[in-house]
């Protein structure tokens, strides 16, 4: 791993969900480099391509059984949803099943041969090198994970750990963690400080010191990860590094989850693209970096349980960013700063178009009086020039409060301002 990554996990289970371009387009705006869908969805995948984006696809856990108890269907998975979009989507890795050691147990006798069988079709396709083969397992596997010196895998699928290991050890792939120090706190009954959880600095009298290395934690994430490497240890794997496929923290709750905030999710975010950017490891491995996937892209309204359950995302579904955020790592904030641009699609009808004009300088309010005769905006003089215009006015001005970039299929969201394209339209940004 040559200088540590921060990805994103985009979840489907989304009321409004952008179409698969227009999801591309704002991770590139991001400039997020690295993605992990839970499946492998043909539309993403296509929309994907020639963007040199690392993508991470998903064996979903109603897949697993069946690729487990056949190699054939292992083969077919990996031609449909692998072999058939590389080179031109940057595959790099599959997450097989999600945290199957704890949500779906009936299934752990046979994951690691679903993982075998994987392999050895993408060895069969030369892609071995390419695509890597894990299972990102959560932390609950770690019954006791501080502190991290004596942390040990769970002992019951401990055989199944075992075979996991010596799989990952044997493929030269690595170990895939789901770390939420949002439940590490909240289920902790209060024994660790929130700022502790955040990343936040401690004073130095309640700095968290592992009693048998005298290891010094500077935020429960460090710790999870290195109760991970701990316990690999215990079973005699020190090679395998962790790469943390979902972290996060809910930005909204119900009555009962207080620390669902706005304020501490911000907090959290950036504090973890900082912390994940400086290269560093946990104080057991100082020198491997802690690639990590936030969770998640957009908030997966969709999904039962608490109402924090519902509010992970980091992004509202016009791109604009919940709390100010710089996800690339670099000092850019983006907050609600727009970099995205909503413009009329090429391929749209010019009945189409005049109804979604219409609407945009009528009920949408937008400052149409520059495109008249003889105004700034006017030329050139066509349907799809005006409708970006207006589109555009609207977008800016209405997507804080959750307008969106549709106008009944028309309309489409670009990281390309239109004022610099070829035409002059200009753009009115207040």
């Amino acid at each position: 791993f040559i200088g540590a990554f921060i990805g994103i996990n985009i979840g489907t289970d989304v009321s409004s969900i952008p179409s698969a371009s227009e999801v591309v387009s704002i991770i590139k705006t991001h400039r997020i480099t690295h993605v992990r869908l839970y499946d492998a969805d043909s539309h993403m995948l296509k929309a994907l391509a020639d963007s040199g984006i690392e993508v991470t696809v998903g064996v979903t856990n109603e897949e697993v059984l069946g690729i487990g108890e056949s190699a054939s269907a292992a083969a077919a998975w990996v031609n449909k949803n692998v072999a058939s979009y590389v080179p031109s989507t940057n595959i790099t890795a599959i997450a097989v099943g999600s945290e199957v050691l704890t949500s779906i147990p009936h299934a752990a006798p046979i994951l690691v041969t679903a993982m075998n069988n994987l392999h050895k079709a993408l060895v069969a396709s030369n892609l071995n090198f390419q695509v890597k083969v894990s299972s990102p397992q959560s932390l609950d596997i770690i019954p006791e994970p501080f502190p991290p010196s004596t942390a040990a895998f769970n002992s019951s699928p401990n055989s199944t750990v075992y075979q996991l290991l010596q799989f990952l050890n044997n493929t030269n792939s690595y170990f895939m963690l789901n770390a939420y120090p949002y439940y590490g706190y909240t289920n902790g009954n209060g024994i660790f400080p929130i700022d502790y959880a955040l990343f936040k600095p401690l004073p130095s009298v309640k700095q968290i010191v592992d009693p048998n290395t005298l290891f010094h934690y500077n935020s429960m994430f460090d710790a999870m990860v290195d109760a991970t490497y701990f316990s690999m240890d215990a079973l005699n794997f020190s090679g395998i590094p962790i790469v943390v496929t979902e972290t996060g923290w809910p930005w909204q709750g119900g009555p009962n989850e207080p620390d669902a905030t706005v304020e501490n999710a911000g907090t959290f975010i950036n504090y973890l693209i900082r912390r994940v950017s400086n290269d560093s490891g946990p104080p057991s491995r100082p020198n491997i970096p802690i690639n990590t996937y936030i969770y998640e892209l957009f908030n997966e309204d969709k999904r039962p349980g608490p109402v924090s359950e519902k509010n992970w995302g980091v992004l509202y579904t016009n791109g604009t960013a919940v709390f100010p955020l710089s996800l690339s790592g670099s000092s850019q904030i983006m907050g609600n700063a727009t970099t995205v641009f909503c413009v009329a699609k090429d391929d749209a009808s010019e009945g189409k178009l005049q109804d979604g004009l219409n609407w945009a300088c009528g009920q949408g309010q937008a400052n149409c009086s520059v495109l008249q005769s003889g105004q700034p905006c006017y030329l050139p003089n066509n349907t799809k020039n005006h409708a970006s215009y207006a589109y555009n006015d609207y977008y800016q001005r209405m997507h804080t409060v959750g307008a969106t970039c549709d106008f009944g299929g028309t309309a489409t969201i670009t990281s390309n301002d239109p004022s610099m394209t070829s035409f002059l339209i200009v753009i009115n940004l207040n």
